[in-house]
């Protein structure tokens, strides 16, 4: 799976005209099957940052972890993947919350099932924000600048590997497993399964 991310000019921190930025689905993990509720992200790059942007259907919201790097993957949450240099071996997570509670660690992973998840690390610039819609849909906006993920701005035709997820609780208690690239397995830390994120630059 590939996803084009195209360049933006952002000034002062003006908006972003998300309209013209690529939508993708994620589906179920395990099967690739459609999802019980839809959820939509885009991307984008500047000089300075990825920034992200999950919409979310959402009927129940699950959230009431309050610190920097709580578990906040046992409740509601969007996460993002990412990794600079391709091997699998070592990548970034980062999770929201519908609190804006944020999650950061960077992973070693041996590939064979085995994984360090380092909540030690932290990325010190990035920004969140999450809104609700009228509609009752959920928007998580993510910048995450590059100098977070120790590397400069990628050229253009770049290529990294990465992953988009999300786990939603619903009103009976069950849980949902949802993934821009499926992974056949509820385990996000299949990094075999990430997909392509191209940097694309008119």
């Amino acid at each position: 799976m590939r996803y084009e991310c195209n360049y933006v000019e952002v000034l002062n921190d003006g908006p972003i005209d998300w309209a013209q930025m690529p939508a993708n689905l994620l589906c179920e993990v395990v099967t690739g099957a459609a999802p019980r509720l839809e959820t939509f992200f885009r991307a984008c790059w500047s000089e300075e940052a990825i920034h992200i942007r999950f919409e979310c259907e959402d009927d129940h919201i699950v959230a009431t972890m309050e610190q920097r790097d709580d578990p906040i993957y046992l409740e509601d949450v969007v996460e993002v993947f990412i990794d600079t240099v391709g091997t699998g071996k070592v990548y970034y997570e980062f999770e929201v919350s519908p609190r804006n509670v944020l999650f950061d660690a960077i992973i070693h992973n041996d590939l064979e099932g085995g994984k360090e998840i380092d909540i030690s690390w932290d990325a010190p610039d990035w920004r969140t924000d999450v809104t609700q819609r009228a509609d009752g849909w959920r928007v998580y906006d993510l910048m995450i600048p590059f100098a977070d993920l120790d590397h400069a701005a990628p050229r253009p035709g770049a290529e990294w590997r990465w992953n988009l997820y999300r786990i939603d609780d619903d009103k009976e208690g069950n849980r949902h497993y949802w993934a821009w690239s499926p992974t056949q397995a509820v385990n996000f830390h299949v990094p075999q399964s990430f997909g392509t994120l191209v940097f694309v630059r008119a």
